[in-house]
Formats: C-alpha cells, sequence, structure tokens
C-alpha cells in the first residue's frame, strides 16, 4: 500500500501524458498554444510499467491528463494499457474536448471509464475569449455523444473567473437540469506569473457555494475514489454541481491522489514545485524497485499543501486538478 505520515492512503494516479496543449486559456497559456518539443515523454513501454507498480501498490483510479492528452496519438493505446493493468478499477481522461467528437468511440472501446471536459462558459463568444478556440458547439456536441453513448461518468470542469463567468450560474444550473453530468466550478489559484491576472479574475468558491445552499442544493458524502470536488445534488435536477476550492480548509485532509508528469517526475502534491525523477526505474519489467522507492517516497509528503503562504508550485494546467 501506499500509506504517507498522516495515514492518508493513495489510491488514485495524476498521469500527465504530455505538457503540451492546443488551446491558449487566458489563465493558462495566455501567450498562445503550447506544442513545444514532447520528445522527452513518457513511452508505452514506460507507461505500462509504472501503472502496473502503482496497481500493486493499491491504486484503483487512473487520470489521464496534460497539457492535452488527446495531443499525443497513441492516447487510446495509453487508455487500454491502464485499463488492461490488474487491479485498475477505473480509467478517467481530462480534456479540452478538441477531439472527443472525432475520437470518443476509440477512447470506449479501449476501456475509458469516465471523461472530465473544459468548458469555462456555455456562452459561446466568451468561451471563445477565454480560450481561444471557436468551438463550443463542437465540444457540446462531443458531452451529448459521451452521454448517450453511455459514459459511466461525464463531468464538465468550469474555471471560476470574475470578469467571464462570475454572473452565469443561472446558466449552469439550467444546463445540469435534465443531463446527468457533474459541472465543476474551480476556483483560479495563484502562480508565480499571473498575480496581475488572478487578482482580477479569483472569485471564491464560497460564493458559488451559498448560492447552492440559499436554492436547496444538498451536499453529497464523498466516495473513498473521488477527486477534490465536493459535489452537491439537488432533486429538482438530474445534474450535479461541484465546487474545487484548494484554498478552503481541509482541503487536504482526506488527499488520495499523487501525480507523476509527462517526463516520469513524481509529484507528491499537485501544487508543489519539488519533483523526483522515477525515470531511471521505468526501464526493465521489475516492479520491485520502483515500488520501494514509492513507498519510502509518499512518508516524506507534507501535511498540507502551501498555496495560503503563496506558493502554487508548478501547476499550470487546471486540469491537473479537476478530477
Amino acid at each position: 500500500m501506499l500509506i504517507d505520515a498522516y495515514a492518508r492512503r493513495f489510491t488514485y494516479l495524476r498521469l500527465s501524458i504530455t505538457e503540451s496543449c492546443n488551446f491558449r486559456c487566458s489563465y493558462c497559456l495566455p501567450d498562445g498554444p503550447d506544442c513545444s518539443s514532447r520528445k522527452d515523454e513518457l513511452t508505452l513501454p514506460e507507461i505500462k510499467r509504472l501503472v502496473k507498480a502503482f496497481a500493486l501498490l493499491g491504486t484503483r483510479k487512473v487520470r489521464i491528463t496534460g497539457g492535452e492528452p488527446s495531443l499525443r496519438k497513441d492516447l487510446t493505446d495509453i487508455i487500454a494499457a491502464c485499463k488492461q493493468t490488474d487491479g485498475i478499477e477505473q480509467v478517467a481522461l481530462t480534456t479540452n474536448g478538441y477531439r472527443l467528437q472525432r475520437d470518443l468511440s476509440n477512447w470506449q472501446q479501449a476501456g475509458l471509464d469516465a471523461i472530465n471536459v473544459s468548458v469555462d462558459s456555455l456562452d459561446a463568444a466568451t468561451f471563445h475569449l477565454v480560450t481561444g478556440e471557436n468551438r463550443l458547439p463542437a465540444i457540446l456536441d462531443g458531452i451529448e455523444q459521451a452521454m448517450a453513448a453511455g459514459m459511466g461518468k461525464v463531468k464538465l470542469n468550469t474555471v471560476l473567473l470574475r470578469q467571464h463567468n462570475a454572473l452565469q450560474l443561472p446558466d449552469f444550473l439550467e444546463f445540469v437540469r435534465d443531463k446527468a453530468v457533474s459541472l465543476r466550478f474551480i476556483e483560479l489559484m495563484r502562480t508565480n506569473d499571473n498575480q496581475s491576472y488572478y487578482q482580477q479574475q479569483h472569485l471564491s468558491g464560497a460564493s458559488i457555494q451559498q448560492q447552492l445552499l440559499r436554492q436547496g442544493w444538498q451536499l453529497e458524502a464523498k466516495v473513498r475514489s473521488a477527486g477534490p470536488a465536493l459535489e452537491y445534488s439537488h432533486p429538482d435536477y438530474q445534474g450535479q454541481i461541484g465546487l474545487i476550492m484548494p484554498y478552503s480548509k481541509d482541503f487536504c485532509a482526506d488527499c488520495n491522489r499523487l501525480r507523476v508528469s509527462s517526463r516520469g517526475q513524481l509529484f507528491l502534491c499537485l501544487f508543489t514545485e519539488q519533483h523526483q525523477n522515477l525515470r531511471h526505474l521505468l526501464q526493465d519489467d521489475n516492479p520491485k524497485p520502483l515500488m520501494h522507492y514509492l513507498q519510502r517516497a509518499v512518508l516524506g509528503k507534507a501535511a498540507s499543501h502551501e498555496l495560503h503562504q503563496g506558493n502554487s508550485g508548478s501547476t499550470r494546467h487546471l486540469a491537473m486538478i479537476g478530477g
């Protein structure tokens, strides 16, 4: 098992398979898409060895993230490799939806169980302004296809932005009224190079939380394999609303996830700069050295992140936390 010094058990792996992205979201890549050199990304054999070691240590869920994971031509093979690993019960994908319409069927056939799609506004003009892409209708159609195809869990990730979507809660609520999806609001985080943008755009998730409670939404119990979102339901709505609030009290108390980057670096916290290189342990099929390394490493995991001290670490792509 992977258990840290605070008795937290880690059963959830966030695996980034690329740092590149083809959107230019204002909160993430305001200077344009990042499709830089990808020669150092983990290979499929390395990913298989990595996931096997984690599974042998009790990992049951793998979330494939980026960047934008669908930029990898072997994404379908990666999904299949994770799903076919003994012990892995759920494989999820976080995507900007760019290739959702085209590739959904292949992803499902490979064994994908759940999908998260970034949708920062349901208004096409606002979506275009935030992401730099005029693709909202196609992405929403892809989401409809995922629901129609029986995808186990379909979730939407929305970064809260004061000047762009703060007043659109009624639109989001109406969207989930007759759709069995979970729409989660993610608080914008301060990073080392976005302080001005953060001051302009940050909106506390607590304001959304208060509006939901006033309208009769109720907090759901969190299951062991869940990510960091607080999920709310309402008897008049088929869907749910989630809140991911990294600055909230006790956010780290039930942490169950570790992150590995596309270059094989282990991050014990989703928000830390500090990492440990695993790549040298992924060069043969013997999982034991990596397993022993991981068991020792998690004992060094801190009790909490340092966001309140203004340290947001290496987190740039908010897809990292949108579980």
